[in-house]
């Protein structure tokens, strides 16, 4: 499936974690690697930009943290992003620059490209948002199918084994996510797409999309 390959979905020269995508072929095979991909990347971060506040937490020196957020590691904070009142990392997380994890937003094992906004009340888990993605208040990533079975990707007639008991949504560069939606495990979200309010979104979207409902997805003119 095409759609769904990194190049497909991401700008790759809008995150500080470029390199742990290659010699992958789609964007999950990452999620298994994150951990230790921020442990060492951590590491060669510039004293200049960087302060380690905490084992393995890395925060730019411009980015702005609430004093009630809670931060851990493994994670990195880009350059002036927000992490604003309450937001809690969980841990194996990549901030990207000028991004915004909000009031009460819980994030663990994510990238989250350069501009990437979840500002208000979202999860977000096991899932990498492409650059200058949004997510709507209260719009949350599901990462464990309710029968605990392993994730697969679905458009279709086609499928693609995962592999993964934890897998959130993959989301393409420029994609918004209107508020309260729910995006089920394996989603894929194309570039450019736009999901309406109070979505159930599962499978896979094609790039340019709307999507209205289960069933009724047209093409952005």
């Amino acid at each position: 499936m095409e759609e769904c390959k990194i190049n497909n979905l991401y700008n790759l020269n809008e995150t500080i974690a470029k390199e742990i995508f290659e010699g992958c072929t789609y964007p999950w095979d990452v999620l298994p690697k994150i951990k230790d991909f921020i442990i060492k990347l951590g590491e060669t971060l510039s004293d200049e930009e960087y302060d380690r506040v905490s084992e393995n937490v890395w925060i730019a020196k411009s980015a702005k943290v609430a004093p009630t957020a809670y931060i851990n590691g493994p994670a990195i904070i880009g350059k002036e992003a927000e992490v604003r009142h309450c937001a809690f990392i969980r841990g194996n997380a990549i901030v990207g620059e000028k991004a915004v994890v909000g009031n009460s937003t819980e994030l663990k094992n994510v990238i989250l490209f350069n501009n990437v906004q979840v500002p208000h009340y979202n999860y977000v888990g096991d899932s990498i948002l492409g650059y200058k993605s949004h997510m709507g208040a209260g719009s949350i990533t599901s990462n464990v199918k309710s029968d605990k079975k392993l994730v697969v990707v679905k458009n279709g007639d086609n499928k693609i084994e995962t592999g993964l008991k934890k897998f959130g949504a993959m989301i393409g560069d420029n994609v918004e996510v209107g508020c309260g939606s729910i995006l089920n495990p394996g989603s894929v979200i194309g570039k450019n797409t736009n999901i309406y309010p109070l979505s159930c979104v599962r499978g896979v979207i094609d790039a340019n999309s709307i999507y209205k409902k289960q069933g009724e997805i047209v093409e952005k003119l």
